[in-house]
């Protein structure tokens, strides 16, 4: 950057070339061209610094994987480009920067499928005043560490392991709300539980039947 004594700035701080003699004493640059530059690259360089906090709060074993969808306010998903995707078309997946760079929706969720050996356990209404329910806590507590996340709504949470199940499994049974996934669903990815591994545990044989 180059000034003059009084402080007004010659050069353009986007292209380097010299600033208007009429330019204002605080004008950073030369026209609106280089203006919208300037706005459009500081733009992409937050996204770019929002995408690498995700990705650090995120297992490589799922943003290493193109299985990312957005999702509406009413957990529609969704593609990177606000159109509808499905579960079932991998054609309407982005990989992990993409969906977190785009802006449709309200944030971004992994699709499960069978070939990649993926199992969430679902824990809903598991967590109250901050504190996880003790049903919740007996679960948590027979199952290996792995990568734990809050849903959405806040008082859920979802484990996720390495495995595979034959179908999506649910129960219901007094505040007991669990639900067991590993293909043709996609999960709403929130934040990491604090202290949890940033990597997916495998999921012991068995494991289900024991919880369900």
């Amino acid at each position: 950057m180059t000034t003059t004594q009084a402080g007004r700035r010659t050069e353009c701080e986007q292209c380097s070339g010299p600033m208007p003699l009429m330019a204002r004493a605080d004008a950073r640059y030369c026209g609106a061209t280089c203006r919208k530059r300037a706005s459009r690259a500081r733009i992409a360089a937050e996204q770019e610094r929002v995408a690498d906090e995700q990705a650090a709060r995120v297992p490589a074993e799922l943003t290493g994987r193109a299985r990312w969808v957005r999702y509406s306010s009413r957990k529609v998903p969704l593609r990177v480009d606000g159109r509808f995707a499905s579960v079932n078309d991998p054609s309407s997946w982005a990989d992990f920067p993409a969906v977190v760079k785009a802006t449709a929706g309200e944030g971004f969720g992994f699709v499960l499928t069978a070939g990649d050996g993926i199992v969430v356990v679902d824990l809903d209404h598991a967590v109250e005043g901050g504190r996880m329910l003790p049903w919740a806590q007996a679960i948590v507590d027979r199952l290996p560490a792995t990568y734990m996340e809050r849903g959405r709504s806040g008082s859920g949470l979802h484990l996720w392991f390495r495995g595979a199940v034959p179908a999506g499994r649910r129960i219901r049974r007094g505040e007991v709300a669990v639900e067991v996934y590993s293909d043709r669903r996609y999960m709403i990815v929130g934040d990491r539980v604090s202290g949890t591994p940033l990597e997916l545990a495998e999921l012991p044989m068995g494991a289900v039947e024991v919880l369900l």
